[in-house]
């Protein structure tokens, strides 16, 4: 037996719109590998909204409710770049710059080091933005150890550090490919969570402020996301329910060291909408128009090749077979390895939002958003 809640706002969808994802809703969260879903899909201009939740019945956790909050993973991506565009416009940054320009050379030294050369001091700030640095993913395979991310997807509670970071990525694994040379139309990309560890480190030397502080400061405080906030922080809407856990299939984790370390966010559907509708028109910006940098570029991912990548921002491209148009349609926007997704469909004007709060959930945010974009079109 399964439980649904749908949290239905003024801005109500049709009655068939609303049938048609309430059944999605409760079919996701029968499925034996799932233990429950929360989704959420907006129109452009907010007029027309829907959110549900489904999980299992007679257990003795919490009822999972479309207004929890939830461990976002690296949607977080995408505030992170606000903020480093934001800077950028405030003359705190520049993206052009080498990231020698703003890290000591204790950082530095020796991260991207292909056939006895370190190219560091080539790397830039957009280099790490677009994930054309070539350095690896301090997650991914390393020499003699598991990788983290097969530690995490097993459900260990491991913590890391950011000089665990530069260790692993010095000793233990070796660049992919040099940095890009960005004014070539196209560059080699692949995903690096090592990337962004180090932009968080330049926005906090740049601004003497830590990631928490300019979070709230600069993006969730002006935008009013009062259900979005770091780990090391607090919500600042204090009735919020408890975040929903991650699990494996039907099995609950405690993974609190992880989300420790990970310097990735909770926030909940409905403030996550807020934020992707505020981005998309160039809100968070002194200058709407710097809106425009997040998809300048679109990269080929080595590493997730059905992906392409700007700065900080996705590129998914539903094909025919899948698409509710005749024509293939685009998702732009970021998902999160534990199955979170927060995208905007540009030819539907939708934003969609959700997560399946697994360990493992590879492409599933994405079979599930094309099937949202059918019943929102039919």
């Amino acid at each position: 037996m399964l439980s649904i809640l749908q949290q239905q706002s003024s801005n109500r969808v049709t009655d068939e719109v609303d049938a048609g994802l309430t059944r999605l809703v409760q079919k996701l969260s029968a499925k034996r590998g799932l233990h429950h879903v929360s989704l959420a899909v907006s129109s452009a201009d907010g007029q027309r909204h829907w959110a549900g939740a489904s999980g299992p019945e007679d257990t003795t956790e919490p009822q999972v409710r479309p207004e929890a909050p939830f461990f976002i993973a690296s949607i977080t991506k995408r505030f992170i770049v606000t903020l480093v565009l934001q800077a950028h416009e405030r003359g705190e940054l520049d993206l052009d710059a080498p990231i020698s320009t703003y890290l000591p050379a204790s950082v530095t030294t020796g991260l991207h080091v292909r056939r006895g050369v370190d190219r560091t001091a080539q790397i830039t700030v957009r280099h790490l933005a677009s994930h054309t640095s070539g350095l690896p993913d301090f997650l991914e395979r390393r020499r003699g150890e598991p990788s983290l991310y097969r530690q995490i997807r097993a459900g260990q509670d491991i913590a890391w550090t950011f000089d665990d970071v530069l260790d692993i990525t010095r000793n233990q694994q070796r660049p992919h490919f040099d940095p890009q040379d960005l004014n070539a139309p196209r560059q080699r990309a692949r995903y690096s969570d090592t990337g962004y560890q180090l932009l968080l480190r330049i926005l906090e030397a740049v601004t003497g402020r830590t990631f928490p502080d300019l979070l709230a400061d600069r993006i969730t405080g002006p935008l009013g996301l009062t259900g979005t906030w770091h780990p090391a922080a607090q919500p600042a809407d204090p009735a919020l329910p408890a975040p929903l856990p991650l699990h494996i299939r039907r099995r609950r984790v405690e993974v609190d060291k992880v989300i420790a370390s990970a310097d990735d966010l909770f926030s909940t559907t409905r403030d996550l909408l807020a934020f992707e509708r505020a981005l998309v028109a160039g809100e968070p910006f002194a200058d709407p128009n710097t809106r425009h940098l997040l998809t300048e570029r679109r990269n080929r991912l080595s590493n997730a090749p059905v992906l392409r990548y700007g700065l900080g921002t996705m590129f998914f491209k539903v094909n025919r077979l899948m698409s509710p148009l005749p024509k293939p349609v685009t998702l732009v926007g970021h998902s999160g390895s534990t199955g979170t997704w927060l995208f905007t469909c540009p030819e539907l004007d939708l934003h969609l939002a959700g997560t399946v709060d697994q360990t493992v959930a590879k492409g599933l945010p994405f079979r599930i958003m094309a099937a949202c974009l059918r019943i929102w079109a039919s």
